[in-house]
């Protein structure tokens, strides 16, 4: 029996590379770049199966494209935002995503960037490395201190509780605002304050943005927020960079109405506005996951749901069980 046919827009891993192997006919992508919309509509002809990134844009378009034989889109990351789940769901594609997997990975690197800007870390390294720095000085790239702040958490789901974890060794107030309040017990765990969205804007040292990007998340974060910020506080984001509307985080930068900002993620990416590039701003080019451990397990899961789905099971993250036909 001829294996299905699928088309991974990435190479992967070997662990996951040698698992497709086993149960599909796998062409990948092996372009330096991500593939151009023509050539990856091109490619996705056909597929019965596609492992692809939050990069690739699944429409209706591309389910035009790939014709009546694909039955899975496995996406290799926790949002889904890049996906009309709806118009899949229509042509009864199954799609799956990687929760669970990069929580404490991309919690890590939410602290990386807030350690970085609050001690002004890149600035000193550019002066390190362009040997600029001739001396030392009682008041050279002095920073602001993190322990003993507060740390205002915007979205308290798995990453935004993993962030807070890890805030009771800095000695920090934990305020936070949710959709959904979290339980008792959690905020008990972590000590966490819940708090309207508005006293978490203007109470927070720094901020850090953890909420899916929806309608209702998409541009949270403008010229109204900012300005209930403090004029000393930082803003970390590390989930979808539309929740932050840049032109009004550039203008708050420029105005002193924030002391900085640190992120990891953009507006239009890759693009990245030049009144982004500022001292005060640590800039990174989207690595909250981007750990080969957490990356590779990603990369896993995506192909596990792959191979359960063919295997006649439920992909064990499927986001609409309906198009299996189950609720």
């Amino acid at each position: 029996m001829s294996k299905p046919k699928l088309f991974s827009t990435h190479v992967l891993f070997e662990e996951p590379r040698k698992k497709l192997a086993e149960h599909f006919d796998v062409e990948y992508w092996t372009g330096g770049e991500r593939p151009s919309r023509s050539e990856f509509l091109e490619r996705v002809a056909g597929k019965d199966a596609l492992v692809c990134l939050l990069t690739e844009k699944i429409d209706r378009e591309t389910l035009d494209a790939a014709g009546p034989n694909l039955r899975i889109v496995a996406n290799v990351a926790v949002g889904f935002d890049n996906i009309d789940v709806p118009a899949c769901t229509e042509r009864k594609v199954v799609v799956t995503n990687t929760p669970g997997v990069l929580d404490e990975t991309t919690a890590d690197f939410a602290w990386t960037l807030l350690m970085a800007v609050a001690r002004r870390l890149v600035e000193g390294d550019h002066m390190a490395r362009s040997g600029a720095w001739t001396k030392w000085n009682l008041d050279q790239l002095c920073g602001t201190d993190v322990w003993g702040k507060t740390l205002g958490i915007i979205g308290l789901g798995r990453i935004g509780r993993a962030v807070a974890r890890r805030a009771a060794g800095f000695r920090m107030r934990i305020i936070y605002n949710s959709t959904t309040r979290a339980p008792e017990e959690i905020e008990k765990e972590l000590k966490a304050e819940f708090r309207t969205r508005d006293e978490v804007f203007e109470q927070a040292d720094f901020l850090s943005l953890h909420v899916p990007l929806n309608a209702a998340t998409r541009g949270l974060v403008g010229a109204v927020e900012l300005a209930r910020m403090k004029r000393s506080a930082f803003l970390i984001n590390t989930t979808r960079g539309p929740v932050v509307q840049e032109a009004a985080l550039i203008e708050a930068l420029e105005r002193g109405i924030i002391a900085g900002a640190a992120l990891d993620v953009f507006e239009r990416e890759p693009l990245i506005p030049d009144g982004l590039r500022r001292d005060n701003v640590v800039l990174a080019p989207h690595l909250g996951s981007a750990s080969i451990e957490t990356r590779t397990r990603m990369a896993l899961i995506a192909v596990e749901n792959a191979i359960a789905f063919f295997a006649g099971k439920r992909p064990p993250t499927v986001l609409n069980p309906e198009a299996l036909g189950q609720s």
